[in-house]
């Protein structure tokens, strides 16, 4: 997988789904487990090796997505200041706004969420409704979508399993 190539454009955003998560049953709060923190390490040391720049890390605040989300700003070498909690990344949010913001800030960003929400707004900026695409997003997984001539475009699809 390393040999895939990247294409080029002025601007990404890379959908990440959290890393895989404890039980509410062993942690109410839902920390990363072991393998969520190795699989998020796997797939952004990918990103890394792709020379994906990114200008910030949005999360939705829970704190698997916070972890996931701290993971790859260390591992992209994104400033601290530059990865943090924004409205509209909850499982369930309306996924048009940040489709919306995303369009109109024109810089690369990570959003770290939630399914269902991350198909839908992956499925919003691809064909305009949340409900028509659907990406198989795995913990720690990501969609590198790139804004080309006629509007956004798949890049790449990767999780830890195809690394």
């Amino acid at each position: 997988m390393a040999g895939l190539a990247v294409t080029t454009s002025d601007w990404k955003v890379v959908l990440v789904r959290h890393g895989e998560a404890t039980s509410t049953i062993e942690n109410p709060e839902r920390p990363l487990t072991i393998d969520g923190r190795r699989h998020a390490e796997q797939v952004a040391s990918w990103l890394e090796m792709q020379d994906i720049d990114l200008d910030a890390i949005v999360h939705s605040g829970k704190l698997r997505a916070r972890q996931t989300a701290k993971i790859f700003g260390n591992r992209l070498g994104v400033p601290p200041s530059r990865v943090y909690e924004t409205a509209g990344l909850d499982p369930n949010d309306d996924p048009q706004p940040m489709a919306d913001r995303l369009e109109s800030e024109r810089s690369s960003v990570m959003v770290v969420g939630h399914l269902p929400n991350l198909n839908r707004l992956a499925s919003t900026l691809l064909v305009g409704g949340a409900a028509s695409l659907q990406f198989r997003f795995i913990d720690a997984g990501a969609v590198i979508l790139a804004q080309g001539r006629g509007g956004w475009q798949v890049e790449a699809v990767v999780g830890h399993d195809l690394i």
